[in-house]
């Protein structure tokens, strides 16, 4: 259960969309004075290089992330094609407000590169608990969790190295679990983001079963679960179970899937058959900012644009209650 390394996946596609509504719903989050709880149940390293052996290997953030900067702005046309025939949005020459946010993440963590803004110089990539932790206040505080052995080591002498103190807590425990500990916070302000590793068929039901608890001992938390589309029924089940148990609660939902390109098999020029990798991922929001939708809106559009692999890139945006 412990041969999934986040690090081999660092930047691409599914991270640039888990990530920039990760920022999106931070952003929100963070302007009410009253204290908010941050509960990621599934953490990683927390830090991650795009110059090391894991990332280069795979490979991935090069049809990710890098392709954000790769073209200084987003061609109008490309935004256009990029769009679902049921939706209307202006094509723009600038990056949507919640991709800029991303970006400038980015470049807080990389000062050569917000310098010179060579894709050459973007070199460390946050994961999750390092962009959670930079919109926190002095008030608020962040949980991580984190099973796999090392990185759980490497999440904590990251977060040792921000001195942010008791207002970030470590834990090598199981995130599905240790949850329901925590609910309801003692602000009743919470966000919880589940983001397992789906290495185990398993981890689909208890997804839901994690958000089904959470959601009947904190009904008014945002619940953030980030899913994989590939061809497993689990995995096609998952955000239609999680839509049906937000509208059992009556609480609202949204549900984002970015596509980059086909989940067929084919062969290469010797006749191997060759996997085409992750297709595309879903982000499923229980109790959304209302602000989340139009940011989301926006910034689809121009990810398919600029990530997209071939001509079954897309993306769906749907939300209800």
């Amino acid at each position: 259960m412990f041969s999934y390394r986040h690090a081999f996946h660092a930047g691409n596609h599914a991270d640039v969309l888990k990530h920039t509504t990760l920022i999106a719903l931070m952003k929100y989050l963070t302007q009410k004075d009253t204290a908010l709880t941050v509960i990621d149940t599934h953490a990683g390293a927390g830090l991650y290089r795009l110059d090391g052996d894991y990332t280069e290997t795979s490979g991935e953030a090069k049809d990710g992330v890098f392709r954000l900067f790769l073209e200084p702005k987003v061609p109008a046309a490309a935004v256009k094609r990029a769009q679902p025939a049921t939706k209307t949005v202006a094509p723009t020459d600038t990056l949507a407000p919640a991709l800029q946010d991303y970006v400038d993440v980015l470049r807080a963590l990389n000062p050569q590169f917000a310098e010179t803004g060579n894709p050459a110089h973007l070199k460390i990539y946050p994961g999750s608990p390092f962009i959670e932790q930079q919109f926190l206040s002095g008030r608020d505080k962040l949980k991580l969790f984190e099973l796999h052995p090392t990185d759980y080591k490497s999440l904590t002498g990251n977060i040792e190295q921000l001195g942010v103190g008791r207002q970030v807590s470590v834990a090598r425990e199981d995130g599905f679990e240790v949850l329901k500990t925590f609910l309801p916070p003692p602000a009743r302000r919470a966000m919880v983001l589940c983001d397992p590793s789906y290495e185990m068929k398993s981890d689909y039901a208890r997804v839901t079963a994690c958000m089904a608890d959470a959601v009947k001992r904190f009904a008014t938390g945002t619940y953030v679960v980030w899913y994989p589309v590939i061809p497993r029924p689990e995995a096609h089940d998952l955000p239609r179970k999680l839509k049906t148990l937000a509208i059992k609660a009556g609480r609202s939902w949204l549900n984002a899937v970015l596509t980059v390109k086909s989940s067929k098999l084919t062969t290469d020029t010797e006749g191997e058959v060759v996997r085409p990798g992750l297709p595309a991922s879903g982000m499923f929001v229980i109790n959304p900012p209302h602000t989340l939708k139009a940011g989301l809106q926006a910034a689809l559009p121009q990810m398919v644009a600029l990530l997209g692999q071939d001509r079954n890139a897309g993306f769906t945006l749907d939300h209800g209650g």
